[in-house]
């Protein structure tokens, strides 16, 4: 395997408590009932589990007692009701464990499945820009691993971690009401634990922090691949891409090669502290027992006991081994809490951000004319939309969607001192056809993307039938834009299902009428099942004009009275074009239409065409006017030079 060559930084990591105590806040929102008393059984079970030490105890002590009177009939009275007390707990510490472990899972499954779904909401109100500067492949590491991580982390770590807490805490008295001179002993071999997990654990942190890091690149590169695979062969790129692929899977490697390194060497190191601190405890212990020294806890101030004895010791010992090992668990549960709240914090952190601002308040809706010309809204699609404009002093008017765009003086870029467009004038009235070309990078793209509002503009002002489109909600004015993208996305379903995905409520009826619109009716029946054959992997079964055929029908189905045509033809072959063209023609009927084209044979009959060079519109016309020009239109037709 190739190794990286270059190593990336590597910044400690700390436990984030503000992190932690957020996760533990959703937690208890998401089930504030079943949360604590999943805790009170964790606590009670805990608790229970450090009994026995006190049951040993008193159980010597009556066998010293008896042996010492020789009335054994005695200890049979006095150890058999703790027995039966000891039974009793041990029964409601099986019940308690039974029922937390069915709360965790109801609990865990739950959540996870709470945080995928407020993950998945917030991303669909994100603005564009994020996932053009996120790989998808990593956004999806958020809903895969970034999530298993969150699942070991509320299921395993978060319950353990409670557990040995209490426990240790529990021991902790028992030990102190016992002897306090045995209980600074197993204190120093735990202050040794602790600076050994600090230095060990946190080089295992920081690596499974970089572990989660490296592991969201990997699926983001293997996503690229896979979406990316055709070019890949045509190209022979396969070495190039296994040695990319070798690159960063050796971070990845590396990353989980040294986290779990540190990890694994964790664990014996602590449980060897604490043999070692339990034949300490017992070399101590028989000291103080042979020199009889007096005995100083919790328990000699309130009963009296003068002299450390045997039937302190013999549980005490057994205590050291319970106190250690729960210290050793906890310290083993730091790792995968850290590796936990790295995956919360990138799931956090998408949950985070920012939703696509919209400070808008026009809204589009049905409407009805009147006798006297004017409008109001109806209860039902009447093939008539208007604006519903509120106005601060409480009046309500409405302006009827006509399709009349104007940009003014519109400047824009998608990084903050490169510009990408100047001073872009136009408009388009209603019913107007409206061309761009141009090279590549001129622009034509980004003007659409601005009329949608998928980006806003730094400069100048877009009008939408007279209204600025920074007051229109943008889901209002993105649902009066029908959009036919060269790059077709199908998604899993059927053909009437994802006809349908441009106006949810259609019936069978309008989505058949907007096949034939798109001149999709025909190929549509003669798929094995018709309209209700089922398409995956984005219409792999369909040939490409197949597929922008039924996106034109989508579209078609919403009825849009404006159009945004980008390059829809630029990928299919001239005989199929023809059909996509009669489509998008009888499409364009009547509506507002912006068309992006290469092939120039698209646009000619435009009502105006715009010819764009470096974000600047340095050509406007129809056809015959550029052609008479013979400016840049002109030698792009006749061939003077490519648009590329």
């Amino acid at each position: 395997m190739n190794k990286p060559m270059n190593r990336r930084a590597a910044p400690g990591r700390k436990l984030n408590g503000k992190m932690l105590l957020r996760l533990i806040k959703e937690l208890f929102s998401a089930y504030p009932v079943l949360v604590p008393l999943t805790a009170g059984c964790i606590l009670f079970s805990a608790i229970v589990s450090s009994i026995p030490a006190i049951f040993i105890q008193k159980v010597i002590a009556v066998i010293d007692a008896c042996t010492a009177s020789g009335d054994w009939a005695q200890a049979s009275r006095e150890i058999v009701p703790k027995i039966v007390v000891l039974a009793v707990l041990y029964i409601l510490s099986i019940v308690s464990i039974t029922t937390y472990n069915q709360l965790m899972a109801i609990i865990t499954q739950g959540f996870l499945c709470r945080m995928r779904r407020k993950m998945f909401d917030g991303m669909q109100n994100l603005p564009i820009r994020y996932f053009d500067t996120n790989k998808h492949g990593d956004i999806m590491s958020h809903y895969t691993n970034d999530i298993d991580t969150l699942r070991q982390l509320v299921s395993q770590s978060l319950p353990s971690l409670l557990q040995s807490s209490a426990i240790v805490l529990t021991v902790l008295f028992i030990m102190l009401w016992y002897s306090v001179p045995l209980t600074l002993v197993v204190l120093f071999g735990v202050i040794a634990m602790f600076f050994v997990t600090k230095k060990i654990g946190g080089g295992s942190a920081k690596y499974f922090v970089r572990q989660q890091k490296s592991l969201g690149k990997t699926e983001g590169f293997i996503q690229e691949m896979m979406s990316g695979q055709k070019v890949v062969k045509v190209f022979c790129h396969e070495e190039e891409a296994i040695e990319d692929f070798d690159r960063i899977n050796g971070e990845l490697y590396e990353d989980g090669f040294r986290a779990h390194a540190y990890a694994n060497v964790l664990g014996p190191i602590i449980q060897n502290i604490g043999n070692i601190l339990y034949v300490l405890c017992a070399t101590v212990g028989g000291l103080l027992l042979l020199l009889k020294v007096p005995n100083v806890g919790i328990s000699s101030a309130l009963l009296g006991i003068g002299v450390l004895t045997i039937d302190i010791i013999v549980p005490f010992l057994n205590m050291t081994k319970q106190f250690t090992g729960n210290v050793n668990q906890f310290s083993q549960q730091i790792n995968a809490i850290i590796m936990g709240m790295a995956g919360a914090e990138r799931i956090f952190a998408l949950m985070d951000e920012k939703p696509e601002a919209d400070e808008g308040y026009v809204t589009l809706v049905d409407a009805v004319e009147k006798e006297d010309g004017s409008l109001e809204p109806a209860g039902k699609h009447t093939g008539i939309w208007a604006w519903q404009h509120p106005h601060g002093d409480g009046t309500v008017t409405y302006t009827k969607l006509r399709g009349d765009v104007r940009m003014t003086d519109v400047d824009f870029a998608y990084e903050e001192g490169k510009p990408v467009l100047h001073d872009i004038s136009l408009y388009a009235e209603p019913g107007q056809k409206v061309a761009f070309v141009g090279a590549t990078g001129a622009g034509k793209t980004t003007i659409t993307n601005l009329i949608n509002r998928f980006y806003d503009i730094a400069d100048g002002k877009i009008r939408y039938d007279g209204i600025n489109i920074n007051k229109i909600k943008k889901s209002d004015l993105r649902r009066s834009l029908g959009i036919v993208l060269q790059d077709v996305n199908l998604f899993t379903g059927t053909v009437l299902d994802n006809i349908r995905y441009g106006k949810l409520d259609a019936t069978d009826e309008e989505c058949i009428e907007a096949a034939k619109l798109a001149n999709a009716h025909d190929f549509i029946v003669r798929l094995p099942n018709g309209y209700h054959t089922e398409l995956s992997g984005n219409g792999a079964n369909l040939s490409q004009g197949q597929r922008q055929l039924i996106s034109i029908a989508r579209a078609a189905v919403a009825d849009p009275p404006v159009m945004i045509l980008d390059e829809a033809t630029s990928s299919i072959d001239t005989r199929t074009e023809a059909l996509v063209q009669q489509g998008m023609d009888r499409l364009m009927k009547g509506r507002t239409v912006f068309v992006i084209a290469h092939r120039l044979s698209t646009v000619m009959n435009s009502d105006v065409i715009m010819v764009l060079d470096h974000g600047r519109i340095i050509e406007r016309g129809n056809h015959e006017k550029l052609i008479a020009e013979k400016g840049t239109y002109y030698q792009l037709y006749t061939g003077a030079f490519e648009l590329e």
